[in-house]
């Protein structure tokens, strides 16, 4: 699949780019002389007056925070601010989403390496209601809202209701964090700068490479003492690395490239699902699902009633025979769903951004074809 995508001519579902190392290099080098001082020195530990410090203090003004703390993984950055959090409110419990990062992605990380424990609002897959979190039946430190929620379909609430969400926890004496992996393309839906929806939060963890096209690497940023204390964590967690100034410049590249263009993104994702929309139907296709139908944000998923193996094999053929990449990896749901039916997530970016309406219903036609040609057992050609 990867060899089929790479020789694609049009690609629509964006994602983490199809590279060798040595073209990442490349990219890198090229992104490099307008994103840092190159003739500064790498950094030492994450030394503050160096490239990682400048990446922090940059992610500090755009979220319109008191300072932020580079870390090597989100999974890490989400730990410390849950520890700090159960230290500073004295309570060990986190209110959060059982399709959450924390509980589905992290091998449970918060109770094993930490020590917290989660309760949880709601089952429903989208973000929890202001009443639910008045109804909790037990007293919780830290409320974390993971924005958008991906594994629900890269959903979030509106404005009014997220204000809501979190005035409630502030009535019940809790914190709140935001699970920000993807805050930065939340400006559009919301209607709002970042610094106004990162405010609302006592912490934000955000993700480098997830939108921003960087190498690996997150932040935790909130107010000053907060972060100092995060930095301890940090260290004990072994996040203090020797070297890191591959990905903080491939990160500072994605800010100066990647975040001005998230909007247009967002835009043009609504045309894209449409679009989808509009090819399944025509082709009768007799179940499927765009959720959310107008996407929250650039990314959303795309469900289909034929097992992965078949639309993954349909992916590879009309890549190798047409040179297009509608779709990428098909899979099962992780917490279950109908059986015979997969889902892909779809992510518009640079790629496809040339994609009009007809070329998008013309290539849902195309893949349908090699969908059935796979159930039907026809050979390649």
């Amino acid at each position: 699949m990867l060899a089929a995508i790479r020789g694609s001519r049009r690609v629509l579902a964006g994602g983490v780019p199809v590279e060798t190392v040595r073209e990442r290099l490349a990219r890198l080098a090229d992104d490099a002389p307008g994103a840092y001082d190159l003739d500064d020195w790498t950094d030492l530990y994450g030394n503050d007056d160096g490239i990682v410090g400048e990446l922090e203090r940059r992610t500090a003004e755009v979220l319109g925070t008191e300072a932020a703390a580079f870390f090597p993984t989100g999974t890490m950055a989400q730990q410390v601010a849950l520890r700090c959090w159960a230290g500073r409110t004295g309570n060990p419990t986190v209110a959060g989403h059982p399709l959450s990062h924390l509980e589905v992605h992290e091998r449970d990380a918060y109770a094993v390496v930490s020590g917290l424990r989660m309760v949880h609002p709601t089952q429903a897959p989208r973000l929890p209601t202001a009443d639910e979190i008045h109804d909790l039946q037990e007293p919780f430190g830290t409320l974390a809202l993971e924005l958008p929620l991906r594994d629900a379909g890269f959903v979030l609430p509106d404005w009014d209701e997220l204000t809501a969400v979190v005035a409630a926890a502030r009535d019940r004496d809790a914190v709140v964090h935001f699970d920000g992996a993807r805050l930065w393309e939340c400006g559009p839906h919301f209607g709002r700068p970042l610094t106004e929806i990162a405010a609302l939060a006592d912490s934000v963890y955000v993700s480098y490479y997830k939108s921003l096209d960087g190498i690996s690497g997150a932040a935790l940023a909130g107010p000053e003492d907060f972060v100092a204390e995060a930095r301890a964590w940090r260290h004990r967690y072994g996040g203090q690395l020797f070297q890191q100034w591959p990905a903080a410049l491939a990160a500072l590249a994605g800010l100066d490239r990647e975040l001005p263009r998230l909007p247009g993104y967002v835009a043009h994702a609504k045309v894209v699902a449409r679009a989808l929309g509009e090819g399944l139907a025509d082709a009768a296709v007799p179940w499927f699902r765009v959720h959310p139908e107008v996407p929250h944000t650039h990314q959303f998923q795309v469900w289909l009633p034929h097992p992965p193996a078949v639309l993954n094999e349909a992916v590879v053929r009309q890549a190798e025979e047409t040179g297009t990449t509608l779709f990428r990896k098909w899979f099962e749901a992780d917490l279950g769903g109908p059986p015979g039916v997969a889902l892909t997530e779809v992510t518009v970016a640079a790629s496809a951004m040339d994609w009009t309406a007809a070329e998008v219903r013309s290539a849902v036609a195309e893949f349908l074809g090699y969908v059935e040609g796979v159930r039907a057992g026809v050979k390649r050609e």
